[in-house]
């Protein structure tokens, strides 16, 4: 039986808490949250503390909080020399304030609190300074998913820069295309059979050879009208800047 504690109450914090309790192999024993109302419908009272201190002895602490907050909630903890892992994509292992037992738990994920998570599809980014907690890391990990990846800090920060390009740029280039649509009174769902359908392709295609549109035609006659159609100054400059990308890709 792994016992394992949540540090944190956000986003990665609660899909943990939620898929932890149902894992058989598995004991979440404590969670900490500053506000414990933010918890208080997941787990039973007496498993949420309020202060590090208060913590009890775990195989391992998951601390789920913003990248700023890790080295100064580590450098809390009271216990003997426990195993700490945070879940940062772009935070060095080096930032947690332990002597020699630290790890980084990363799920390649986007997380949003209502939206549930199939964590089978999840691939885990493990780090660790010790083998043999990295193999305890490691089994913990399985109980998700069986993509499982060692990842050093240097090789997680490319990975977060990658992700940051295939996921949130491309979640904006959705609001943007939104924007646009609304304007003209066209609704956001008739772009969503296309967004699904792209994603899809590049399951068997190299994402170069699934690029479609007037860009890698070259077609500049299309491109013109487009540039004319957009009136903000900065949408258009991404346009531009993008359009600029693929040809020259």
């Amino acid at each position: 039986m792994i016992t394992v504690s949540i540090i944190g109450a956000g986003k990665v914090a609660h899909h943990l808490i939620f898929t932890l309790l149902e894992k058989q192999g598995v004991c979440l024993k404590q969670i900490y949250a500053r506000n414990p109302e933010k918890v208080s419908n997941l787990i039973t009272k007496d498993k949420i503390v309020r202060n590090i201190a208060d913590l009890a002895p775990a195989d391992i602490f998951i601390v789920a909080v913003s990248d700023k907050a890790i080295e100064q909630i580590t450098s809390e903890f009271t216990l003997n020399n426990p195993f700490i892992v945070h879940t940062s994509g772009s935070t060095p292992m080096s930032v947690i304030h332990n002597t020699n037992r630290k790890g980084v738990f990363y799920m390649l994920q986007s997380f949003s609190f209502d939206k549930e998570v199939d964590f089978t599809n999840v691939p885990f980014c493990l780090e660790a300074s010790d083998a043999q907690d990295f193999n305890l890391l490691e089994k913990l990990a399985l109980t998700f998913s069986q993509r499982i990846y060692n990842i050093s800090s240097e090789q997680r920060r490319v990975i977060h820069l990658s992700a940051v390009f295939a996921n949130n740029f491309t979640n904006h280039m959705y609001s943007l295309a939104k924007g646009i649509l609304e304007k003209n009174d066209v609704p956001f769902e008739i772009l969503k059979p296309l967004i699904l359908e792209t994603a899809q392709k590049i399951q068997d295609l190299d994402p170069q050879l699934a690029q479609t549109g007037p860009a890698i035609r070259k077609d500049t006659s299309t491109i013109n009208q487009h540039l004319e159609l957009l009136k903000d100054p900065i949408e258009k400059q991404i346009y531009q800047l993008i359009t600029k990308s693929i040809i020259e890709q």
